[in-house]
């Protein structure tokens, strides 16, 4: 694995997100000063807080997968997640909803689940399930320790028995169809393979090897951080300071003053200069890129996710049928995807993902009130709309989309808002988000791997990029892997680590707090 050559005794961190601050964190552990600098005034970057009314909003992923990737962060400083954060494990991980009707609880343990499959499909489809449950875990344990917690240095790097292995799993076949081979109820394949569009690809379309995602959430189980998602980067900001990081916020980056093919020092809006050894960049791409003064040469321009709308709303009841995370199927389902990513339409028959964290913590609202947070996919402003559009588009489309939540059962959803907050790609685009998405580049093939825009930059010797932008890609689990791999580009450690499982409750030291009453993600 190459490293950054020469000195590395002090880093400069840009960016205080979760990519940010677990580089920071495993930075630390290897006996690195450490400086981060923010442009916010707080820690989270995506997984950022708003407060509205009383209201405490999760600006960005809802969802928490694989916490022993964070607790590997915490522990380089000799820290632990458990001990700063108290996390309930979700069962179920979800309830879908489906346009005839009907629902499914997901459980995360093989044997809840299996029965609930044989309930809402019958004996056939849960020996499926059974079957599909076997191939996640072997595709999980191939993938992870060659194809995701890994620095590429090369495409040949791909040439490993491991590659044989993920072929003969049928990883390069595609999701869809792959799925199809263990269930053959189409309502079922959905759960198994609506992941797909978190990378930015239809599941006809995506590669098998994608399923690992859902391996991530259905198989290894979903966690739910008292205080909503922010409280993990705020958790890492408060680790990483006790263990001697300078956290810098309001502290905008400017320029980076060159010479000789290295950084050598980050100059701030204000005009102060902070010499560094090493610098890693964590804002998003194009924003790394203006500070670089280039981008990499590739064959053909970046392809970036689907975005999403976000409608936000404090409201002063909910609805018993809502989990903490429920997924609301429309009937339509290949039309959707080819809506958000080739036809650049709105959902004509939407998707949803509605959240409701108030569900198992409810100080995240006034007393009394309830927090329900829906992502409805849209495309980004580069296949759908312009950016500028949403100005007028934005608010005809939340009503549109009330409307709709009503229509599935959320009745009198309109007239229980108390405070809501709308998003749309007009603000991710605001906020320098390519394409208008949060999401990022997409998972296609050929920016998968180490086909991803690489976190080593050419030309300068002591720069290294982590983020969902680079490798391994989006989501929470694959930043903060990313954050532990630009740490190891610095200090010449592996950065890979065993494949594993997320620890139950118990063994993690977890909470245990029974989660049965609720259900409960462009990173």
């Amino acid at each position: 694995m190459k490293r950054v050559p020469g000195p590395t005794d002090h880093v400069v961190v840009v960016g205080a997100g979760l990519s940010g601050l677990a580089c920071a964190l495993h930075l630390l552990g290897a006996g690195r000063r450490v400086t981060v600098v923010e442009r916010d005034a707080g820690p989270g970057g995506r997984a950022g807080r708003v407060r509205l009314g009383g209201y405490e909003l999760d600006t960005g992923p809802t969802v928490l997968t694989m916490p022993h990737l964070a607790d590997e962060a915490f522990a380089a400083v000799g820290d632990s997640l458990h001990r700063r954060v108290e996390l309930t494990a979700l069962d179920p991980a979800y309830r879908a909803c489906f346009a005839d009707g009907s629902s499914l609880d997901v459980h995360t343990d093989g044997e809840a689940m299996e029965a609930e499959v044989r309930r809402f499909a019958g004996p056939v489809q849960a020996a499926g399930y059974r079957d599909l449950r076997q191939w996640l875990e072997r595709l999980y344990r191939v993938q992870m320790r060659r194809f995701i917690d890994t620095n590429f240095d090369s495409p040949f790097q791909l040439l490993h028995p491991d590659l044989a292995r993920l072929a003969a799993l049928g990883g390069f076949g595609r999701l869809d169809g792959r799925i199809g081979r263990f269930l053959s109820d189409e309502r079922l394949r959905r759960v198994f393979s609506f992941q797909a569009l978190y990378a930015g690809v239809a599941p006809a379309r995506a590669l098998a090897a994608y399923a690992v995602i859902a391996y991530m959430d259905t198989v290894a189980g979903v966690w739910f951080p008292k205080g909503g998602m922010h409280a993990l980067p705020r958790a890492m900001a408060d680790a990483a300071a006790e263990a001697g990081a300078e956290l810098r916020w309001s502290a905008d980056v400017r320029t980076l003053e060159r010479s000789a093919g290295r950084v050598r020092a980050v100059r701030l809006a204000s005009g102060e200069r902070i010499p560094c050894d090493a610098v890693v960049l964590t804002c998003d791409l194009p924003a790394a890129y203006g500070l670089l003064g280039r981008a990499p040469r590739r064959p053909a321009p970046l392809r970036h996710s689907p975005s999403a709308v976000i409608l936000h709303a404090g409201t002063d009841r909910t609805w018993p049928h809502l989990a903490h995370h429920t997924l609301s199927f429309g009937a339509a389902w290949q039309r959707t995807f080819d809506e958000l990513t080739r036809t650049g339409e709105l959902m004509s028959d939407p998707s949803l993902l509605i959240t409701r964290p108030t569900a198992h913590d409810p100080a995240l609202a006034p007393p009394g009130r309830h927090l329900h947070y829906v992502l409805a996919p849209c495309p980004n402003t580069t296949v759908g709309p312009p950016a500028a559009a949403w100005r007028d588009l934005g608010p005809r489309y939340r009503d549109r989309l009330v409307g709709e939540l009503e229509r599935r059962g959320l009745d009198g959803f309109a007239d229980s808002i108390q405070e809501e907050l709308l998003v749309t790609p007009l603000d991710w685009a605001g906020q320098g988000h390519a394409a208008g998405s949060p999401f990022s580049v997409s998972h296609t093939f050929a920016q998968t791997g180490p086909f991803r825009p690489r976190n080593l930059v050419r030309g300068l010797d002591n720069v290294v990029l982590a983020g969902c932008g680079t490798t391994p890609g989006v989501g929470v689990p694959t930043v903060l892997i990313s954050g532990r791999l630009a740490a190891a580009r610095v200090t010449g450690g592996t950065g890979t680590r065993r494949a594993r499982t997320a620890s139950p409750p118990a063994a993690a030291g977890a909470s245990s707090v029974p989660a049965r009453a609720g259900a409960d993600d462009p990173s």
